[in-house]
């Protein structure tokens, strides 16, 4: 029996707990507290909060074009004529998307792969949208990819796996990866805004280094 289901005794508490805990970062403590902070307040309060996550989950979309979430078939990024279409950043998470757009440095286009290639992980090319990439690429108005990943090992190997790649389809296509203001093995959405902000404008043609290399 753990802790905290004494005195309560209600199934009910019980199982809003255990859906709190499912939350990353939030233990049994934290989660009962949420519970018990939802049942002082009005009835029409909870409704709303427990709608916005089913509305959340059964209607928000991933933009048709860059896999960015979206409420409609097309994200405003790429549906905003003012945004530069010639220019397409290559992140790993939705995540890293809104840590750019806080720098207010970047009036590009985006890509949202859904992750890295990890082969520990069983994350290979085919399980991230590398493929949509190609063939936006592919379609001739892409001028410059950005390659803003991680710079951990992981995320310059699927930068490298992208540039080989983007070569083979077009010599025309300028690769530059974003400078390293973000330092090796950091997450792209721990950087503050200034520095994140400097790495986009100062962003370098992408070169692959060997990361084995000491």
């Amino acid at each position: 029996m753990s802790w905290f289901e004494p005195p309560f005794h209600s199934a009910l508490l019980q199982q809003a707990v255990d859906a709190f805990t499912r939350l990353p970062g939030v233990g049994k403590r934290t989660a009962l507290r949420m519970a018990l902070y939802l049942l002082k307040q009005p009835k029409e309060d909870v409704e709303r909060f427990g709608t916005a996550f089913i509305r959340l989950r059964n209607e928000v979309k991933y933009c048709a074009v860059c896999s960015m979430l979206s409420d409609t078939d097309v994200c405003p990024f790429c549906a905003d004529v003012r945004r530069d279409k010639t220019i397409i950043c290559v992140v790993e998470s939705v995540r890293d998307v809104m840590s750019i757009e806080q720098t207010g440095h970047y009036k590009g286009q985006y890509h949202v792969l859904g992750g890295i290639i990890s082969p520990i992980d069983g994350v290979g090319p085919d399980d991230l949208t590398i493929g949509a990439l190609l063939e936006r690429v592919s379609r001739g108005e892409a001028q410059e990819i950005v390659l803003a990943l991680s710079t951990t090992m992981e995320g310059e190997t699927t930068s490298f796996y992208i540039s080989k790649q983007i070569d083979a389809l077009s010599a025309q296509v300028r690769i530059t990866a974003i400078a390293r203001g973000v330092g090796f093995g950091d997450e792209l959405e721990c950087a503050d805004e200034l520095t994140l902000g400097r790495a986009i404008q100062n962003r370098q043609p992408f070169g692959y280094t060997n990361i084995n290399k000491t």
